[in-house]
């Protein structure tokens, strides 16, 4: 995919509602490789310059998102990588596997979850 305008514009809506779906605050995003080398190096630790070989990562400790346009291949695989991220972030606990998947899916079904609550001692 080409990052244009109206392509960042849609993945920033993408994100605005996937985030409400799942209660969180929406993430700052960046869609280029320039864009995560720009970032404090302590904000991008971790996968600052691999990032460009991954599809998405999630930087979950400063609410950061990199959704990597220039390798995703079309519009439904931008979604579940948007989605993927974000759950990466309402759900930092979960590693990949077949609860973290079906959450995805939900999310991109419009399911919507209730804000986070601690759990009381």
């Amino acid at each position: 995919m080409h990052l244009d305008d109206d392509l960042r514009l849609g993945i920033l809506e993408k994100t605005g509602i996937f985030s409400n779906r799942l209660s969180i605050q929406e993430p700052k995003v960046l869609m280029t490789s320039k864009e995560v080398l720009e970032m404090p190096k302590e904000m991008t630790r971790g996968r600052r310059t691999t990032a460009y070989k991954y599809y998405g990562v999630s930087y979950m400790q400063h609410n950061l998102i990199f959704i990597n346009v220039k390798k995703i291949p079309d519009e439904k695989a931008l979604d579940d990588t948007i989605a993927h991220e974000l759950v990466h972030q309402r759900f930092p606990y979960l590693a990949h596997g077949k609860r973290f998947n079906k959450l995805v899916r939900q999310v991109l079904k419009g399911k919507t979850f209730p804000p986070y609550k601690k759990r009381k001692s």
